[in-house]
C-alpha cells in the first residue's frame, strides 16, 4: 500500500482556500445582481440633528438668513466699567496673615481679597466698595474701599 503524497495539513489548506474562493463568487454575484441598492443605503438627518432611514418632510423646512449664522465665537462686548465696582460686606479679615473674603451684596457671592488690594483699611462687617479681577483660584477683589 502506497502513502498519499498530500498531508494532512495540506488537504485543510486546500478546502480552506476552495471555501474563501465560493465566498468570494457568491458575494460578486450578490453584487451583480443589484440586491444592494442605494436607495437602501440611504439616511437622512431630521430637524433634531437624528438619523433617520425616511426622507424630511419638505413642509417643516425653514429659510435663515446668511447673516444669522454665526461661525466661531461671537465678539464679546464692551464691559461697562460701571459693572465691575461692586459692594460688599468685610466678614473676614485676617490682619496678621494680610487676607480675607467680601461678601457681594448683589450676588451674595465670596469674593478673596489680600491686603494689596486694598486701599483703605478694612475690619470685619465694614461696608466697601471694590473691583474684581480673575485670579488663579478664583476671583479677587482689587482696588477695595471703605464705602461712605
Amino acid at each position: 500500500m502506497a502513502k498519499s503524497q498530500q498531508t494532512w495539513n495540506k488537504k485543510e489548506r486546500e478546502k480552506k482556500k476552495q471555501k474563501d474562493r465560493q465566498d468570494k463568487a457568491e458575494k460578486m454575484q450578490e453584487r451583480k445582481s443589484g440586491s444592494g441598492k442605494l436607495e437602501d443605503m440611504m439616511a437622512y438627518v431630521d430637524e433634531n440633528g437624528n438619523i433617520v432611514d425616511a426622507p424630511p418632510d419638505p413642509t417643516r423646512k425653514r429659510e435663515f438668513k446668511l447673516e444669522d449664522v454665526v461661525i466661531g465665537v461671537p465678539k464679546q462686548e464692551a464691559i461697562d466699567p460701571a459693572d465691575l465696582i461692586r459692594t460688599g460686606v468685610v466678614t473676614f479679615f485676617n490682619e496678621a496673615k494680610g487676607y480675607g473674603f467680601i461678601r457681594d451684596l448683589k450676588t451674595q457671592e465670596s469674593v478673596f481679597v489680600h491686603v494689596n488690594g486694598l486701599m483703605d483699611a478694612v475690619r470685619e462687617n465694614s461696608r466697601v466698595v471694590f473691583e474684581t479681577e480673575m485670579g488663579q483660584k478664583g476671583l479677587n477683589a482689587i482696588k477695595v474701599k471703605l464705602d461712605n
